[in-house]
């Protein structure tokens, strides 16, 4: 059977575009279709576009490569569409950041929730939704992936402003099956180098749930025996050795003591924490008595420049021969979209978790919510697997973080303040309504050279 026509919208996305051409390449489903690079940046684009062609002829598959600036002359025939692009978001993020921190508002990613991913959401959705125009003229019948965070707010625009297209959205957090192995090891169910056996993986019932980079695990049973209270403790012990952990960046710091502290609060174990500390208000700096965990410090933006910096250093080695390609192949690993795209493709049936209304899969919740749940996927639909009833506690902090998402997305779509303002009101981090409007003024202003004209 020959492979399908992928397209990847933001070609030049170091943490999409790598791992999509080394999968393409190597695997025997994907191999035989086509892989469709494009950006709007010309240098970016050829950069890619060169490793790409590097690889295929590594490996001397069949794969056909096009390559464009221009969406519209590649989306023609397309199987799947994938977007992944963002513009100066380092950038951006970083003022997101600075400019809250002045109104109380901490945030250690800044790129889902709170004021950042309420601009992130205002940069961005417009031109998601010129994309799916597109497709809905040139390719109407195939799947598109988002892969831009927010990830939820931007799948819930999706759903509610492109509904004749076939979409989800995506997050690499819970990548299956390495995500499940990960918590196997950390219940003692299997050794630290080792992976699930067929038998094991029936064994142990692990169910996550919640909005994408809110996930909390609400069930983990090995042989129907609860095995939550084992990973807690896990987590606790090397809690216990977390004496400085802003070295290690703020998005790292202090994950597993803030992490053992939601469990004693909640009962749940959060499955996202270096995400999951910034949805939530406590570790804002405002509380009145001393907490051995700091108030979160904000996303350093400088080591992600210097990562980029050294990824695009990577791949010119590997265009002008400094660097062997066999290093490209035995350095890159399968991406979550990618391997959905071979297991839809091909009839798999290997499950994933996937950005999607819930259904009927968290019963006490709405079936619009939009939450991140293990799925079977195939060409004709994406179907949640059964979770159970949503945890008393969390299905409130999960329905504000929806309805924020709501809010922001039909903000971002229609240019209107009052709902930009509704947005930043139900957010879970507004602590004064009246700042909250000199903050939204500031960061449009800030922003307003990418942003679209109807904010001004």
């Amino acid at each position: 059977m020959k492979g399908p026509k992928v397209v990847v919208i933001g070609a030049g996305s170091l943490f999409f575009g790598r791992q999509a051409i080394w999968q393409m390449v190597t695997s025997e489903v994907l191999n035989t279709g086509t892989l469709a690079l494009v950006d709007t940046d010309p240098t970016h684009l050829a950069r890619m576009t060169n490793l790409a062609r590097k690889a295929i002829d590594e490996k001397g598959v069949a794969l056909s490569l096009e390559s464009s600036t221009d969406r519209r002359e590649v989306l023609k025939d397309a199987d799947f569409v994938v977007y992944s692009f963002a513009y100066k978001s380092v950038k951006h993020r970083a003022m997101d950041c600075e400019i809250s921190a002045k109104y109380g508002i901490r945030m250690c990613s800044g790129d889902t929730i709170g004021p950042g991913g309420i601009m992130r959401t205002l940069r961005e959705f417009p031109h998601i939704l010129d994309c799916c125009r597109d497709v809905e003229e040139l390719c109407p019948n195939a799947w598109v992936i988002n892969y831009i965070n927010p990830t939820a707010a931007n799948g819930i625009g999706l759903q509610t402003f492109a509904p004749k297209l076939k979409t989800f959205a995506l997050c690499d957090g819970l990548h299956m099956p390495h995500v499940k192995n990960n918590y196997a090891r950390r219940a003692g169910i299997i050794e630290e180098e080792a992976t699930l056996s067929p038998a094991q993986d029936a064994d142990f019932d692990f169910r996550v749930a919640g909005p994408n980079h809110f996930t909390w695990i609400v069930k983990a049973e090995y042989k129907g025996e609860d095995v939550t209270p084992q990973i807690a403790e896990r987590l606790r012990k090397q809690a216990a050795t977390e004496t400085d952990g802003q070295s290690q960046g703020a998005k790292a710091a202090f994950n597993n003591t803030i992490t053992y502290e939601l469990y004693k609060a909640f009962g749940s174990l959060p499955a996202c924490t270096a995400h999951t500390k910034e949805y939530v208000r406590f570790w804002q700096g405002h509380g009145a008595s001393d907490d051995p965990i700091p108030a979160l410090a904000l996303w350093d933006h400088i080591p992600r420049y210097e990562w980029h910096w050294g990824a695009w250093n990577e791949i010119d080695g590997y265009n002008y021969g400094a660097k062997p390609m066999a290093d490209f192949f035995a350095n890159t690993k399968p991406d979550h979209a990618t391997d959905i795209i071979e297991t839809m493709w091909a009839g798999l049936d290997k499950p994933f978790y996937i950005n999607t209304p819930n259904g009927s899969t968290l019963p006490n919740m709405p079936a619009d919510a939009f939450l991140e749940l293990l799925s079977d996927v195939s060409m004709d639909a994406v179907t949640p697997r059964a979770v159970g009833p949503a945890p008393v506690g969390l299905r409130g902090l999960w329905q504000q973080v929806l309805d924020t998402h709501e809010l922001t997305a039909r903000a971002a779509q229609s240019g209107d303040r009052d709902l930009l303002y509704a947005a930043f009101a139900c957010d879970p981090l507004t602590v004064s309504l009246a700042d909250t409007r000199l903050l939204i003024d500031d960061l449009l202003e800030a922003e307003k050279d990418v942003l679209p004209d109807y904010w001004f």
